[in-house]
């Protein structure tokens, strides 16, 4: 199983080029697609998106959460905060989710090596 971030959701839909894309397209074919709880949040607050689209994207399984989750993102946030690096809300929860679930993740979003080392997170692709 592998998950997706919101900057290759969005370039995923806008019809963008990139190997986080490809990645991205295949893994659906192959039905090996899981989404982050924050991700769906992200992509399903834009107000511009079709409602086929937003039906399509609800078709996906989630990512559960666990016990604990909200602890270990804190954690893991202030860890990669703790190195004077920025650590965006949004990216810990994401990547906490796909720590716990054992999944890689697709992103083009360079700020996602930061929770990589501090947590091992597993990227799909060098960024």
């Amino acid at each position: 199983m592998i998950a997706a971030d919101t900057s290759t959701w969005v370039a995923f839909l806008e019809g963008r080029a990139g190997d986080d894309v490809l990645t991205l397209d295949q893994s659906l074919e192959a039905r090996q697609v899981v989404m982050p709880p924050v991700v769906l949040t992200e992509l399903l607050s834009d107000p511009k998106l079709p409602f086929s689209v937003a039906k399509s994207l609800l078709d996906i399984p989630l990512l559960e959460t666990h016990a604990g989750y909200w602890q270990r993102a804190g954690g893991l946030r202030a860890k990669v905060l703790s190195r004077g690096r920025r650590a965006r809300l949004g990216d810990a929860l994401i990547a906490q989710s796909c720590v716990d679930g054992g999944v890689r993740l697709i992103t083009r979003d360079r700020d996602f090596r930061r929770f990589a080392e501090a947590a091992g997170l597993d990227l799909a692709l060098p960024v």
